[in-house]
């Protein structure tokens, strides 16, 4: 897969302010290994490879387990996630799929019962940035880095 453009090179003005963004979000309150987890997690169901792959190195380094790295996309089986962690995970994928779920109130009321109000902005705040970021990579075929090594390589 070949990189479209670079958005960072092409228009540094109109991407600033969105990396700026993005670092408020992601300093909002929220446990930074919860955080990568909820990034992750909507980076696998939207397919973005440089995503995941910045994710679960975010997440390694801060001490993020092996088995609830590999488990993750299938969290609702495993007891490796707490209630407040199944709660955000919930919540990522109904926003991330939020065409075909419609945001149900299960959903949200799981996050209501683990996360403060304010906590509950900063977490929708974050899927729904997460999900731009991702629509941003893979639009622009933003490559993972073992996919540029195998392409220089050849």
């Amino acid at each position: 897969m070949t990189q479209r453009l670079n958005p960072f090179s092409t228009s540094p003005a109109a991407m600033q302010p969105w990396i700026e963004l993005g670092k408020t979000i992601q300093t909002n309150g929220l446990e930074p290994l919860l955080r990568e987890l909820v990034m992750m997690r909507s980076a696998q169901i939207n397919s973005c490879t440089f995503c995941i792959h910045h994710h679960v190195a975010d997440a390694r380094k801060h001490g993020e387990s092996e088995d609830r790295l590999h488990l993750l996309s299938a969290w609702r089986e495993s007891t490796l996630y707490s209630d407040r962690e199944r709660a955000a995970l919930g919540w990522t994928e109904a926003l991330t799929l939020v065409s075909e779920t419609h945001a149900p109130d299960e959903a949200y009321e799981a996050v209501q019962a683990h996360f403060s109000q304010e906590e509950q902005v900063a977490l929708t705040l974050l899927i729904a940035q997460t999900n731009a970021w991702n629509r941003i990579n893979i639009g622009f075929r933003r490559s993972h880095p073992a996919d540029r090594k195998a392409a220089a390589a050849a």
